[in-house]
């Protein structure tokens, strides 16, 4: 695995000690997902899975954000055509991809990490952090619910009282807030945080893959049921919300840069 072309979605760069680095790479877009770049994601996160010389993999964003979550310009309503791999997207793929992914993953999150680039950050096994780190689960305020199991992953990590908190309010997390609530493992200078995020990760790779894979299954054992479960829920909740008046209003507001009217639907 080496590195790809700079127009790709996901460009890759495996060291000589085992280290992965990924890199989203929609700059313009804040790394925004779409199709596209769902299925890169899952697509990448496979072959490093199967790349016995991947012993970690640590994911970050290109021009200074991680990401800022689904692309809501390419958002494409109605049916899709039939998928090879099973899935009805290339986000439920990579979806599936991240919570199974049986390597550590650890994410640098520099700059915007909002909807789906969040709760990315939050299924990740180790989270270090920027100072200049602009979070958010933004699902209230489209109208949506959470996604990538982090009705489940959120609240394990950080406690229910303050995942409900981000969650319902849906406000914006600077680097401080995540730290305390334990999102973050470390915040660190963001000229300094992908080099900081790679050493741990080369202290990590010295150690037999067989263990690492091993120690990760166990860690997560206690979850899988509850994931699971999340996922259900969350799929269930979600084709019901997705195109509601909400949803389309929340769009709609976004693309036209203005506040939403959700008071129009309290009639």
């Amino acid at each position: 695995m080496s590195e790809t072309q700079e127009d790709a979605r996901m460009l890759t760069e495996l060291d000589e000690h085992g280290v992965l680095l990924v890199t989203m790479n929609r700059p313009k877009k804040k790394n925004a997902f779409d199709e596209e770049q769902w299925d890169s994601f899952a697509s990448t996160l496979a072959a490093a899975e199967k790349n016995p010389q991947v012993a970690v993999v640590v994911l970050t964003g290109a021009g200074g954000n991680f990401s800022s979550g689904a692309d809501l310009g390419a958002f494409r309503g109605g049916d899709r055509p039939p998928r090879e791999d099973g899935f009805a997207s290339g986000f439920f793929a990579a979806e599936a991809k991240i919570l199974s992914f049986s390597k550590p993953l650890i994410a640098a999150v520099t700059g915007v990490a909002v909807g789906g680039g969040c709760t990315t950050a939050i299924a990740s096994d180790i989270v270090y952090v920027g100072e200049g780190l602009r979070a958010r689960l933004p699902f209230a305020n489209l109208g949506l619910v959470p996604e990538i199991a982090s009705s489940h992953t959120l609240q394990a990590t950080i406690g229910r009282q303050r995942a409900n908190e981000l969650m319902f309010s849906a406000e914006w997390i600077d680097a401080a807030r995540a730290l305390e609530v334990g999102m973050a493992a470390r915040v660190l200078p963001d000229a300094e945080l992908l080099d900081a995020a790679l050493e741990k990760a080369r202290e990590i790779a010295e150690w037999p893959i067989s263990g690492l894979v091993a120690i990760k299954r166990t860690m997560n054992q206690a979850h899988q049921a509850a994931i699971a479960a999340a996922l259900e829920v969350e799929h269930d909740e979600m084709s019901k919300a997705q195109g509601s008046p909400e949803n389309i209003e929340a769009i709609k507001a976004f693309i036209e840069k203005r506040k939403p009217d959700f008071r129009q639907f309290r009639k």
